[in-house]
């Protein structure tokens, strides 16, 4: 695993891109930039085994090198199942092609480069959006979960892992320096950590849990509501009417 240093250094700093400078280094970078984030992967393979039905698919939307596809390829018992990888990133559809490969699970995995807004989603028993849809236009996102919606089963799941805002401001900052002192603790300098942050600024753009719940009904979800939360990083788990 190579060690991200990619704001190491003091630098011009343009928008954050998922390149191949960060394709390489993404399994450090999101390890020491995500509270919970391997716990957030864990249970999503969980879920997996529990919700998946045979002969259905399986979304992984903005799947960067595969973790969460992995994750779930390992524990999914149900037969006839495909897990669908997208990502609209050249680099890190390379990386997790190259991760796919090298797996030897049995259900099948097939991995697309699209943006996320022309996938189509059909006959699908649970769909994963893990820190993804933080990075769609806000103006897209509820068009993206009705279109999962009515691509899910009866009964089918969605994951929806956020960066949220808290609607306190006291608090809401109070997590800010939290998830800040947590990137110092694993490593990250305070030029690392306002380098990065800069970048990210106009790139990812946090709502309110509120927000994504409101959002989540009106694209047709029957319940929403959040299974794990650490510091301002938080999944929801989301479930289409049976």
């Amino acid at each position: 695993m190579s060690k991200d240093q990619i704001y190491a250094q003091q630098q011009p700093i343009g928008e954050f891109v998922f390149d191949e400078r960060v394709a390489n280094v993404f399994s450090d970078m999101i390890q020491r930039s995500v509270p919970g984030y391997q716990t957030t992967i864990s249970t999503i393979s969980e879920l997996a085994s529990r919700f998946v039905k045979p002969n259905s698919q399986v979304y992984d939307l903005g799947c960067s090198l595969g973790a969460a596809t992995l994750a779930m390829r390992h524990r999914i018992q149900a037969e006839g199942v495909e897990i669908v990888a997208v990502d609209n990133s050249p680099a890190m559809i390379q990386g997790c092609e190259q991760n796919v490969a090298a797996d030897k699970a049995p259900t099948a995995v097939r991995v697309v480069r699209a943006n996320l807004q022309d996938i189509e989603i059909e006959n699908a028993s649970l769909v994963v959006l893990n820190f993804t849809l933080q990075f769609i236009p806000v103006a897209e996102r509820l068009a993206l979960l009705k279109k999962i919606c009515d691509g899910l089963l009866p009964g089918g799941k969605l994951v929806l892992s956020e960066k949220v805002l808290l609607p306190d401001a006291y608090l809401n900052d109070l997590t800010i320096d939290l998830h800040h002192r947590f990137k110092k603790a694993h490593g990250y300098s305070d030029l690392e950590v306002a380098q990065k942050r800069s970048a990210l600024e106009n790139t990812l753009i946090p709502e309110t849990v509120d927000c994504h719940k409101q959002r989540l009904a009106e694209a047709g979800f029957a319940r929403a509501d959040v299974w794990y939360q650490c510091f301002n990083f938080l999944s929801i788990i989301a479930q289409k009417d049976a």
